[in-house]
C-alpha cells in the first residue's frame, strides 16, 4: 500500500517530472545501480525539476493558482516553447 506522499509523487498533475523519475529509476535498475551509467538521466531529471520550479515560482509571484500547472496545461506550455 502506497503512502499519501508516494501517491502524490505518482500523480501527473502534481509531479511534472514523472517520466524523468521513471527513466532514471529504470536506468539504475538496468545498470545495477551504477550511477555513472545514468548521468544523462539524472541531468534530465535535474533540468526538469529546475524548469518547473521556475514556472511555479513565477506563477506564485503573479498570484496564479494553482502554482503548479496541471499536466494538460504543462503540455501546452512545453508545446508553445517548441
Amino acid at each position: 500500500r502506497m503512502s499519501r506522499h508516494a501517491k502524490k509523487l505518482r500523480d501527473h498533475d502534481i509531479n511534472p517530472c514523472l517520466a524523468e523519475t521513471d527513466a532514471t529509476t529504470k536506468c539504475m535498475n538496468d545498470n545495477s545501480y551504477n550511477k555513472d551509467m545514468c548521468t544523462d538521466y539524472f541531468l534530465k531529471y535535474k533540468n526538469c525539476r529546475k524548469f518547473w520550479h521556475e514556472v511555479m515560482m513565477q506563477r506564485k509571484r503573479n498570484g496564479v493558482k494553482p502554482e503548479m500547472p496541471a499536466a494538460e496545461e504543462r503540455k501546452k506550455i512545453l508545446e508553445s516553447m517548441g
